[in-house]
């Protein structure tokens, strides 16, 4: 089987199970209230609408940090999505004739990529309509600047779907070394709403975290962005790397994931 059928087989597959429009619709649901939220109560207090009347230091960079809650938030469903691309075939035992298909397994694990960038893509694209659209809406109502007459706000959304796909790469990555859908899933929810943030927000206040907690993959994915809402309560977004250094980092860790899966999982035989 050609590369070309392998990743239109790795699509139907998606596409033929509910877990993707699921997963979409908790993303739309999640990032969009969160935005919205925020853009709300941004507003409301730059108008003195709220207690403690303006806020000045917002208002300059509050677009940014609103179309940002995108990836700031959302990555953790693409990289879901990217784990259980593996893990799913692994726990209904497709596996085997996906192999028998195409016996070159380097070429499915290709297709998988491929398959798993178009999602990456789809579930940037619902997540960046959930943010922008109804927080450029409250901005607007209440005379903000939206900041999308800018071609770098543009340049920001297009870095943001960049780091969905990269994040479809890693969980791909993961799903190759946990073989457990269970414990893939698990791991990827501890990690990224536990382990990480924990790392980060002592970061802003350990030295010795601060180096590490720059070079984690969520604070490499803000850094690719160009912007994010952790970092009003956190310093290790940027760090001084520039956007395609956290590009570079988010590579790197999906390529290593995904080295170690090819070489120490991919390559077994199934059942």
């Amino acid at each position: 089987m050609s590369l070309a059928n392998a990743t239109r087989s790795e699509l139907t597959k998606q596409f033929t199970t509910s877990i993707w429009w699921v997963l979409a619709i908790v993303l739309a649901g999640y990032v969009g209230m969160t935005a919205t939220g925020f853009a709300f109560v941004v507003a409301l207090a730059d108008t003195g609408a709220l207690p403690g009347g303006q806020a000045p230091a917002l208002t300059g960079d509050v677009a940014p940090l609103l179309y940002s809650i995108a990836s700031a938030v959302g990555y953790v469903f693409p990289l879901l999505i990217g784990t259980l691309l593996v893990t799913g075939e692994l726990r209904h035992k497709t596996l085997t004739p996906t192999f028998l298909a195409t016996p070159r397994r380097g070429r499915v694990l290709w297709a998988k990529l491929l398959a798993g960038a178009v999602m990456g893509v789809l579930y940037a694209a619902v997540a960046l309509v959930v943010t922008v659209g109804p927080g450029a809406g409250v901005l607007a109502g209440f005379g903000l600047h939206t900041g999308l007459d800018t071609s770098d706000t543009w340049a920001m959304l297009g870095r943001i779907v960049l780091t969905y796909v990269l994040w479809v790469f890693i969980g791909v990555g993961v799903g190759l070394v946990v073989r457990n859908q269970v414990a893939a899933v698990v791991i990827v929810l501890a990690f990224t709403q536990f382990v990480e943030p924990l790392l980060r927000f002592g970061g802003a206040f350990v030295e010795q975290l601060t180096d590490v907690a720059r070079y984690l993959p969520g604070a490499a994915s803000d850094t690719l962005v160009g912007a994010s809402i952790f970092s009003l309560s956190t310093s290790t977004a940027a760090g001084g790397i520039d956007w395609w250094g956290g590009g570079l980092i988010l590579l790197g860790y999906a390529a290593v994931l995904l080295l170690i899966g090819y070489i120490a999982s991919w390559r077994r035989d199934v059942a």
